[in-house]
């Protein structure tokens, strides 16, 4: 029986991961790669560098099963045990993420086959296809034998099933995949008579009589049917799901008591994350923000504050980044001095309560040679084996954080289904994508200090005082209902172009757009205008101030009269009905009518932004977020420094406080503290140097002057 623990370490289900103090630190480590000599230099270089756990197996299952009737497991027998030997825990992977060669040649069928019907071959990794029985019968037996044998090993602390689902292959077309879907089809809609009422399939004569007429949505002679597609990529995340839970399922019979993750790949659109992490003990994520982006570490943010909210604010764990270059951009430019450490601990900053990487040590050989490891080629002399030490040695002086957490001010609504909808082919823009739509929204909260949590549609929104939603292209009336129970209890909405258009079977909700939040945002879109590339529309934000008392008793901010904006990619034709017009268009066929609308809704405002502002949106975003009474975490925080709090249990708070510029920033603070980085106690202010960082350990309210 599974014991469970009630804690905010990692560990869900037994005390295993909380054998590891304070953080964790570490990386995949790939020992099969390297004669046994070397792995005694790794566990001694390991203890130098403070790591405490390391990821083992994720691509070993050639070595671990070299045919279908024989186990090689000694190797990792002495791996484990000179793992446990030297104090490094291990996170062990059921290596199915790459099948071995006579497993392909056996079952040659088990190759994933693309739309245009090419079979992929093998010589890569993540051959297979998800419905393949060959595959899923290989990959539950290898996970049960490596269950079997090391559940009580007393250097395993999680289990890591697979590796990266959804990074290469994503679906398959073959005859195993048209049979699983059309087994999921079934249970979606029960009957055929269903299916076609779901699918509209009087459009165009696609009526089906039996299911066994359906085939997935293979390359056809021109669009194919929306509803269908949208189906299909509910099918193809549910069926790489369907995998892990297998392998899961094995993990939580033979080994009880050990927690089970696998690596997300930030926001991926392939895989509903959502679902995925009700299956999940741990959340943890892979993240390679690019160092030659300015800006890579607002997308980073986003994506970390992404896995924090998938669990509810539970801590997560950066599974892999990289301790510098990687090798598999166009131009891999490596991490300067300083970004590797303040990226470390921007992950920490966001609720990560450990940090690993890709890799350990270097590898020789394969597509990943050039890929920059804790220990590179050089060894010890390298500047970033440097890194690692001291890193290794500062994250050893931040474990008192384990365990606290942060949470949001604002909500961002997410939901994979109107994502995976909404860039459907045949709508009026091929340019609306979700995360080309969230990122400026996001981009002006962070700019502002402003934390945010990710919530699912049908998320409780208590406590959030304002909630964001870019995009609802795909919407149901219980979440329009709920979000009109949120304004009207006095909530602040903010919505974004686009929005509740279609149900979700993606059929146009009659009546208008948006549909069933037209009563709520207070208008009605007469027509959607598009804004062809290379053009913008000039919108004027008439300054209106917000009324009344913002909830924190500060004076509300608000625009300059007349202030012009700029709208690309996408405008539309709205006619109020109850809301007030903040901004109107201010050139083109639009010009005059409204594009920024408020509407009063009980003890509530909901918002409209009609258009997508890019860069600008932020000075739209400053009159709810002044209305809602949401500021920073930290006042008159300085360009490009980035702070969040995390919370202990006990009453204390860890302010962290990034500067990801290039000029040294002075940060005034409101408590003075320890930061934890130096053991030095501060005053009224801390002194950033560029790409400088300070942790600083707040007294409890109550122990405060």
């Amino acid at each position: 029986m599974t014991a469970t623990v009630t804690t905010d370490r990692l560990t869900v289900t037994t005390d295993r991961l909380t054998r590891v103090p304070g953080l964790l630190y570490g990386g995949d480590w790939n020992p099969e790669q390297w004669p046994e000599q070397v792995w005694a230099e790794d566990v001694k270089l390991m203890a130098e560098a403070g790591v405490n756990l390391v990821t083992v197996g994720v691509f070993s299952w050639a070595r671990l099963q070299p045919d279908a009737d024989s186990w090689d497991f000694g190797w990792l027998d002495r791996l484990l045990d000179l793992c446990h030997r030297h104090g490094v825990a291990v996170d062990l992977a059921t290596a199915t993420a790459s099948p071995p060669a006579w497993l392909v040649r056996a079952h040659p069928d088990l190759l994933p086959v693309t739309a245009d019907g090419v079979r992929l071959e093998f010589g890569s990794r993540q051959h297979y296809c998800p419905s393949s029985p060959a595959y899923r019968g290989a990959a539950v037996r290898l996970t049960r034998a490596l269950a079997e044998r090391y559940r009580h090993h007393p250097a395993l602390a999680l289990w890591h099933i697979h590796n990266e689902y959804g990074d290469h292959v994503q679906e398959c077309f073959c005859p195993d995949s048209a049979v699983d879907f059309r087994r999921w089809l079934r249970e979606r809609h029960g009957g055929i008579e269903e299916l076609n009422r779901s699918w509209g399939t009087a459009f165009w004569s696609q009526r089906y009589t039996s299911f066994e007429q359906i085939e997935p949505p293979r390359t056809a002679p021109g669009p194919v049917n929306p509803t269908q597609l949208l189906d299909w990529r509910r099918f193809c995340s549910d069926a790489l799901l369907a995998l892990h839970r297998a392998e899961k399922a094995v993990l939580d019979e033979v080994s009880p008591g050990v927690p089970v993750t696998t690596n997300f790949m930030s926001m991926l659109k392939a895989l509903d994350y959502w679902e995925w992490s009700r299956h999940e003990d741990l959340v943890s994520d892979d993240a390679y923000p690019d160092p030659a982006d300015p800006r890579a570490h607002v997308n980073a943010a986003m994506n970390y504050d992404l896995m924090r909210s998938l669990k509810g604010g539970r801590p997560w764990l950066l599974m892999e980044q990289a301790p510098s270059a990687v090798s598999w951009r166009p131009v891999n430019v490596p991490k300067r001095p300083g970004l590797y450490r303040l990226w470390s601990l921007q992950a920490l900053a966001r609720g990560a309560d450990g940090v690993l990487h890709f890799q350990w040590r270097a590898s020789v050989a394969g597509a990943e040679k050039f890929h920059s490891a804790m220990l590179p080629h050089r060894g010890t002399a390298a500047r970033g084996w440097q890194e690692t030490v001291r890193f290794g040695a500062e994250l050893r002086r931040l474990g008192e954080i384990a365990g606290s957490r942060l949470r949001g001010r604002a909500a961002v609504l997410l939901d994979w289904d109107s994502w995976w909808a909404l860039e459907l082919d045949d709508h009026p823009s091929a340019r609306m994508r979700w995360p080309e739509l969230l990122r400026p929204w996001y981009a002006a909260l962070h700019e502002r200090g402003v934390t945010v949590d990710f919530v699912p549609p049908t998320a409780g929104l208590d406590g959030y005082p304002l909630v964001l939603a870019p995009n609802l292209y795909l919407l149901d009336t219980a979440t329009a209902d709920r979000l009109t129970a949120y304004v009207r209890d006095g909530g602040r909405l903010v919505c974004g172009p686009f929005s509740g258009i279609a149900d979700r079977h993606d059929h146009i909700h009659p009546g208008g757009h948006p549909g069933p939040l037209r009563e709520l945002l207070g208008i009605v879109v007469d027509e959607h205008w598009p804004i062809p590339d290379g053009e913008t529309t000039a919108v004027r934000l008439d300054g209106t101030a917000p009324d009344g008392p913002r909830s924190d008793g500060a004076e509300p901010h608000a625009e300059p009269h007349g202030a012009d904006l700029r709208a690309e990619r996408w405008s539309e034709w709205i006619e109020t009905e109850g809301a007030e017009t903040l901004a109107r268009y201010a050139s083109g066929t639009l010009a005059g009518l409204p594009a920024v609308t408020r509407n009063r809704l009980g003890a509530g405002t909901a918002w409209y932004l009609s258009c997508h502002l890019g860069a600008d949106t932020g000075r739209v975003l400053d009159l709810p977020l002044a209305e809602a009474g949401v500021g920073a975490e930290l006042p008159d925080l300085p360009a490009d420094v980035e702070a969040t709090r995390r919370h202990a249990a006990d009453g204390r708070q860890y302010l962290f406080l990034l500067n990801h510029g290039g000029v040294e920033r002075r940060v005034p603070l409101d408590t003075p503290g320890t930061d934890l980085l130096t053991g030095a106690a501060t005053g009224d202010a801390v002194t950033l140097a560029p790409l400088g960082a300070a942790v600083l350990r707040l007294p409890a309210a109550e122990e405060r002057p």
